[in-house]
């Protein structure tokens, strides 16, 4: 009989299951393609005020988190890094950019930008929705 178990993976565990997974994409969709997108904005103290994390996925870059920090928004730089992301999708010859956000976060300041909501969940987390955005790139 096999004996298996689940456990609590290290952070080289993870990274093993994650490049299984892309292999396994890259057989089946070709010209398939995992590059991260890390960018950050800071201060003349050199410290990070604003960062966005992605990653371009075949045609697409998908915003997995954009910050700004408290005493920092409303000057720009949320909209500067997602400027910025557009470039290098457009670059990278990205048809559109995904991103998600919670009610709570700033679904508001997307549809701005020209983003527009594709999905929402509702009580994700309880009380709140959960908003899916997209934009295609021309």
């Amino acid at each position: 009989m096999n004996q298996t178990r689940i456990v609590t993976s290290t952070d080289e565990e993870s990274q093993y299951v994650f490049s299984k997974l892309l292999e396994y994409n890259a057989s089946h969709v070709p010209n398939g393609r995992y590059e991260e997108v890390k960018l950050c904005v800071k201060n003349a103290q050199d410290e990070i005020v604003a960062g966005l994390n992605g990653a371009i996925k075949w045609n697409w870059m998908e915003v997995n988190i954009l910050w700004v920090d408290r005493d920092h928004r409303r000057q720009g730089y949320g909209q500067q890094l997602l400027a910025e992301a557009e470039r290098i999708a457009r670059e990278q010859q990205c048809t559109m950019i995904k991103l998600h956000t919670f009610s709570f976060q700033a679904p508001e300041f997307y549809p701005k930008l020209g983003y527009r909501v594709f999905a929402t969940v509702d009580n994700a987390p309880t009380g709140h929705q959960y908003y899916y955005f997209m934009k295609e790139l021309t």
